[in-house]
């Protein structure tokens, strides 16, 4: 089932853009937004900012947005000394996705709110399709078997050069000597993922829009806004 949503994603996992949202929400006006932030901090205005209009909101994220999620992202997002497998992370992510809809986006929805997450079904088909390689078809399907068939209506993506996304990263992590799975991958599948994304946007024009990333965090804030504001007036007047 395609719920009328709002999704915004980068191509990057952690480094790319201020934002990464992915968002639905039901024809009934329940909504489902998946958020990323770059920094947690610079998800709150979009949140305000929905919150000032009258919407209820929840805030969540993957991996991560349960406490089972929160056991596997640290498997998933640390698992440097031990490298996963591709099969490994697919299903650790895609367990992780299973149980934040059944605890945090299905009920959110049910309940009349607007679910900002971090991550959605489109960082599969980006990371696990186009950067890992698995066979798309597959991640297709099994996305809709995890996700109970919530899929967000509109994805926007904060398009990015990869360099520039990856020393965003460097410059934010600082001195830590930490650096996540997904961040101590190559310049190459990086490069595989960004085009992922890009591919999804190609393929679902109208779901799925893409913004400059180089612009600043107010100039990408407000075309945000302007994009999730203009599709809950659409879902309205269904």
């Amino acid at each position: 089932m395609l719920f009328p949503c709002f999704a915004a994603t980068s191509p990057f996992s952690t480094a790319a853009a201020p934002y990464k949202i992915s968002c639905a929400c039901t024809a009934s006006l329940s909504h489902l937004k998946a958020l990323k932030a770059v920094e947690r901090a610079r998800r709150s205005p979009c949140s305000q900012a929905l919150q000032t209009k009258g919407h209820e909101v929840v805030t969540t994220r993957e991996p991560g947005g349960t406490p089972i999620g929160q056991t596997l992202r640290q498997i998933l997002l640390h698992s440097t000394e031990t490298p996963l497998a591709r099969e490994t992370e697919l299903l650790l992510m895609l367990a992780d996705r299973a149980q934040h809809v059944q605890e945090v986006i299905a009920p959110g929805l049910r309940d009349g709110r607007i679910v900002i997450s971090d991550r959605f079904v489109d960082s599969t088909i980006a990371y696990q399709g186009y950067g890992r390689k698995i066979d798309r078809n597959l991640l297709t399907r099994l996305n809709a078997f995890v996700s109970d068939g919530y899929l967000p209506s509109l994805t926007i993506v904060l398009d990015l050069p990869v360099v520039e996304g990856l020393s965003r990263a460097n410059k934010r992590r600082g001195s830590s000597t930490i650096i996540d799975h997904f961040e101590a991958e190559s310049l190459a599948f990086h490069e595989r993922v960004r085009e992922g994304f890009l591919a999804v946007a190609r393929a679902e024009p109208q779901r799925v829009q893409v913004l400059n990333g180089q612009q600043s965090i107010e100039e990408v804030h407000q075309e945000i806004l302007t994009l999730v504001q203009q599709r809950l007036a659409e879902n309205k007047q269904r």
